[in-house]
């Protein structure tokens, strides 16, 4: 169990104000920086950095978040696990993107599912800050995410390698000839909302070409992948997806691929989880097999 000034220290982290966290642990203000001082004393270090009004963690201080999120997450992992045994069965909660869950996993899901009749299983969607957002909050045991994120605060494995392409309805009329990014300027654009890994993957892209999404004529801004795609055969606009995510529609030709010379984006799907959680080896061979199941 985590020491109470332990969770004080996560409060703060977590709002980088004082008063806020003392609000949140119903504390005084005061007993919040008794708490602090108590872990620099212990510690030997300073854990925040106090410039005027902005809070920042030190280096000591990062380190000291994610060790004690891991256990934080360790062990509310382990409570629930204790209380799944008197149950006789195992829950095993994971978060995926949408064109992970809704495309790239499934056949291999629906072979672990069954691999696994005595198994209770809750699958969380989100964006890719989202999930990551609950694997730090420790509400899911790992996911699948095809977005960035920062590697050193997760164990990663390389589940998939994927295609990212230019997306048309089959009987798109360009204004112009179409040969590079910046021809598609004039186009009207659908795009998934911030925090999304594939809208971050486009908006890396386009910066590599001086462009963003500003540079588009008009945007449309989608939090379902089904409504691109919809709207894609409805001849709504382009898009940039995943291969995975249309494929059988550009082989029926309702859509098509834009060829564009300056324009090749391999992108992965990573199997994440806290770094240094005691369940490593757990999911480990859960990716193991999901892995085996996809090949």
């Amino acid at each position: 169990m985590l020491d109470f000034r332990m969770d004080t220290f996560l409060t703060v982290c977590e709002y980088m104000n004082f008063t806020h966290a003392a609000e949140h642990l119903n504390l005084t203000q005061p007993a919040v920086s008794q708490h602090i001082k108590y872990l620099e004393k212990m510690y030997d270090t300073e854990l925040f950095i106090r410039d005027k009004k902005k809070l920042s963690l030190t280096p000591a201080g990062v380190v000291l978040r994610s060790a004690l999120e891991t256990m934080r997450n360790d062990e509310n992992t382990l409570k629930k696990r204790m209380k799944e045994s008197l149950n006789g069965k195992k829950v095993l909660t994971f978060g995926v993107t949408m064109t992970v869950g809704e495309y790239a996993i499934i056949p291999a899901l629906s072979l672990f599912i069954k691999a696994h009749p005595d198994m209770d299983f809750h699958i969380r969607y989100g964006n890719t800050q989202t999930l990551l957002s609950y694997l730090c909050k420790g509400t899911i045991d790992f996911a699948i995410v095809e977005g960035y994120f920062k590697s050193e605060h997760y164990q990663t494995r390389i589940y998939k390698e994927e295609e990212y392409i230019a997306v048309a309805s089959g009987n798109h009329i360009f204004e112009k000839p179409v040969h590079c990014l910046n021809d598609l300027t004039s186009e009207r654009l659908l795009i998934r909302e911030h925090g999304s890994g594939t809208r971050a993957i486009l908006t890396k892209a386009l910066a590599l070409k001086n462009l963003s999404v500003r540079d588009f004529r008009h945007l449309v801004e989608i939090e379902n992948i089904h409504t691109i795609v919809t709207l894609l055969k409805q001849d709504c606009g382009i898009s940039f997806l995943y291969k995975a995510a249309v494929e059988q529609e550009l082989k029926n030709g309702t859509l098509m691929q834009i060829p564009l010379s300056d324009f090749m984006v391999m992108h992965n799907f990573t199997f994440i989880w806290n770094k240094d959680s005691i369940f490593s080896q757990e999911y480990e061979t859960i990716f193991e097999e999901l892995k085996k199941y996809s090949n």
